[in-house]
């Protein structure tokens, strides 16, 4: 170790892929009982163009969503909602229990209490002072 080196960089696409292969590795020994998790995406287009997604994964009996986005002109047509009800109905067809969610205050966290979520926790002043991440979950 004393020869090491520590490299300080910006986006590295290579360590990213690397990190997730050893983090599921170790996670996978140790729930060597549990299947490993699996993508699970949702996209809503009309004629072609992208409208909404959701994007996250299922792992046991717990669901996580990582990305969800509606078009600006579609928010509040209720296609976000069709959208998160598709992920959920999905997830339950796979054994989930429970969906979680983070969402800053500028964000969405609104728009996944009104669909039935609830705050768990909450990070005040990230990512800065007036902003907080909401953490959210869902009995499925």
């Amino acid at each position: 170790m004393r020869d090491a080196q520590i490299l300080i960089g910006k986006e590295d696409p290579a360590l990213d892929q690397r990190l997730n292969d050893e983090l599921d590795r170790y996670n996978a020994a140790a729930t060597a009982d549990v299947a490993p998790a699996v993508e699970l995406t949702v996209k809503v287009e009309q004629d072609g163009e992208l409208m909404a997604g959701v994007s996250g994964w299922t792992w046991g009996q717990a669901a996580g969503i990582g990305l969800t986005w509606v078009h600006e002109d579609q928010r509040g047509t209720g296609v976000g909602a069709r959208a998160l009800a598709a992920f959920e109905h999905e997830a339950v067809e796979r054994g989930c229990t429970h969906v979680f969610v983070t969402s800053f205050t500028f964000q969405a966290p609104a728009f996944y209490q009104r669909l039935g979520y609830e705050e768990i926790f909450r990070w005040e002043s990230v990512p800065t002072p007036g902003r907080d991440d909401v953490h959210l979950r869902k009995q499925l």
